[in-house]
């Protein structure tokens, strides 16, 4: 594998400023998973009975055989916890998204009903609560369009959003090229939305969250009072909050089941919670639709070349000359394991300085050697390369007084009679007066620590043009 496919960066060290609406400091987003009647039971053509997401104690599959106890337990977020959350978001004038499993909805007619009339947003959960992971390429696609044509069938409209949950590493490719979302929320990689490129379409990504998530009432380790699920939302919020003042709004998603969440000692917590952030004037609390379209009006995606999806040859063309005359250096690199992270300056240039420290005493030689003098004959004779007749000129080294010249002249003659290469240094770093005496410093140094302080100039040098060249 030369590509690798995870992009560890993301936004990096400046993510973009959210503009949410009215200023807000930050997004606080309610989601609410709908999937009893879609989860695994043999009336439902499944093998077995659900064993996910539910107060039974190391529960397991039952195969060939209905589970009452976890039916019942599922009955009860459709038949009393929805209920309970729906009077506690229209009461509290919060909109909320529920991720509806499309046979789910398909059985609750009056729940669907009571969304719509709330003005919910209503994505997709996929077509029943299930694991993906070794479901074929091909029954998986089928599945995906069966949700959105039994989505569409129930609701009355087809969902803008999908989230599965349960998804396989082919899910996101899946439901994107369906063209049929405006956003996707199968990740939890950051805490704002970003744009994937899939082929020919820009899908937008809204993160979920499996940790601000009542799941955790259920799994181990997790909640056991709602005191404790509204002190870990509270304090996220504060923590996101005060990024928000500091400038850098972010957004916090809330994961929530109706036979979880939907029980009275557990949604005392969220009610808390929901009191909490009604204290904030500057809170913005949408539906993910509201996101996306937020996002796709102010953050529109823009595409760009970048570096570990070019070609071998454009890659050389564009970054050969990086190492002053060394494209080798380039062209070694292209076989490195380059990614999403390597299509920055910061870290195409760890790629590159990958090569040029690893390479031999004699090719690292050939490198500096392949510098020209600062302020030398090429200089005067305009045989710089640009980049360095660039960088020349913004130290003034291109306007000396015949003072200047000579004395870079004999410096220049001195240091390579030393040490048998230029002096190099990255002279957008300095100034006139900084690089003189950088010179005579350098001069002191022995031959093996001057070789190390000139390639250490040369990795400084290729990382300033990169910046020139890419975020």
């Amino acid at each position: 594998m030369t590509r690798y496919p995870r992009d560890m960066r993301g936004y990096g060290s400046k993510p973009p400023v959210a503009e949410w609406p009215g200023g807000a400091k930050v997004a606080v987003q309610f989601v609410l998973n709908y999937e009893e009647g879609g989860e695994n039971c043999i009336l439902h053509g499944d093998a077995a009975s659900e064993a996910f997401l539910s107060d039974i104690a190391g529960a397991a599959m039952w195969p060939g055989q209905r589970h009452w106890n976890m039916e019942s337990i599922y009955e009860y977020g459709a038949r009393a916890g929805f209920w309970r959350l729906h009077r506690l978001f229209t009461g509290a004038g919060i909109p909320v998204t529920i991720y509806g499993v499309a046979t789910a909805l398909a059985r609750s007619a009056e729940q669907v009903e009571a969304m719509k009339e709330a003005g919910w947003e209503i994505a997709s959960h996929g077509l029943k609560w299930v694991e993906h992971k070794d479901m074929p390429e091909a029954e998986e696609r089928a599945a995906i369009a069966e949700a959105i044509r039994l989505h569409t069938e129930v609701v009355g409209e087809p969902p803008r959003g999908w989230y599965t949950g349960r998804c396989s590493a082919n899910t996101v490719r899946l439901t994107a090229e369906t063209g049929q979302f405006d956003y996707i929320s199968d990740t939890y990689d950051d805490d704002l939305p970003y744009w994937l490129e899939l082929e020919d379409r820009d899908q937008l990504i809204i993160p979920y969250t499996l940790e601000a998530n009542d799941m955790r009432f259920a799994t181990a380790p997790g909640y056991i009072t709602g005191e404790q699920f509204f002190t870990y939302l509270r304090d996220a919020f504060d923590v996101l909050y005060s990024e928000g003042q500091a400038g850098a709004p972010k957004m916090m998603t809330i994961g929530l089941h109706c036979r979880l969440i939907g029980r009275p000692g557990k949604l005392a917590g969220l009610k808390r919670f929901i009191d909490y952030i009604a204290e904030f004037e500057d809170v913005w609390t949408p539906r993910r639709i509201d996101v996306a379209r937020h996002w796709a009006q102010h953050h529109p995606h823009k595409r760009w070349q970048r570096p570990s999806k070019m070609t071998r040859e454009a890659f050389v063309a564009r970054f050969g000359g990086i190492y002053e005359h060394s494209s080798w250096i380039a062209d070694r690199a292209f076989d490195l394991e380059l990614g999403p992270a390597h299509d920055s300056a910061i870290g195409l240039g760890n790629a590159l300085a990958r090569i040029f420290r690893s390479a031999s005493d004699k090719d690292r030689l050939g490198v500096l050697l392949s510098h020209p003098d600062l302020a030398g004959k090429l200089a005067a004779a305009r045989r710089l390369t640009a980049e360095s007749t660039a960088e020349q000129a913004s130290a003034g080294l291109d306007a000396l007084t015949d003072a200047e010249r000579e004395t870079f002249s004999r410096l220049n003659a001195a240091y390579v009679v030393k040490f048998g290469f230029p002096f190099i240094i990255a002279v957008r770093d300095h100034d006139k007066p900084g690089i003189l005496a950088a010179f005579e410093r350098r001069l002191e140094n022995d031959r093996d620590q001057e070789f190390a302080e000139a390639c250490r100039q040369v990795e400084r040098i290729a990382g300033l043009r990169l910046k020139d060249l890419l975020p």
